[in-house]
């Protein structure tokens, strides 16, 4: 990958704001050798971002995120996996998704709010036709509570949404 192909990724599914700098730093140590193991990275990563960043995370983490995000198309699944989920379900019917990451809970948060709004032509109106109606209604959007942070730090950006077929 080139300094800009690295940057963007890092950027968009990272949302590292040193990206830039990583990235620069990452093929610059390319050309001195060949990258051989994440210890290697997480170090490279670590000299291209402010000590004072250091401190509240490591710095590496949304770094090897946004890797793996990339290697393995992780984001490009998601989508047409809701939509199948949706097509299976009866009345009642409930599909309930845990996201550990902002891009993917944005994703996700994009697509129920798609299925659960009324037609933009007939919004307003005192009765809507039931044609008009969603199929679909939100049922939650649940976060970790406090006691569950504590017992498990790594839950702290798990968010499980729902949503139910109304009709």
């Amino acid at each position: 990958y080139s300094k800009e192909e690295l940057t963007n990724i890092f950027y968009k599914y990272g949302e590292d704001k040193f990206s830039r700098n990583i990235a620069k730093k990452i093929v610059e140590a390319r050309q001195e050798k060949k990258i051989e193991t994440t210890l290697e990275l997480v170090d490279i990563i670590k000299s291209a971002v402010p000590m004072k960043f250091r401190k509240d995370k490591h710095p590496a983490r949304q770094i090897f995120q946004a890797i793996r995000i990339e290697v393995n198309h992780e984001l490009d699944v998601i989508e047409p996996a809701l939509e199948q989920a949706l097509s299976l379900l009866k009345v009642g019917g409930r599909v309930s998704v845990i996201t550990f990451h902002s891009l993917e809970d944005r994703i996700v948060k994009k697509f129920f709010k798609e299925k659960t709004k009324i037609d933009p032509k007939v919004k307003g109106l005192p009765n809507i036709p039931d044609e008009f109606l969603p199929d679909f209604k939100l049922v939650c959007s649940i976060t970790p509570s406090k006691e569950e942070l504590e017992a498990n730090k790594r839950a702290r950006s798990a968010r499980l949404r729902v949503i139910e077929r109304i009709k």
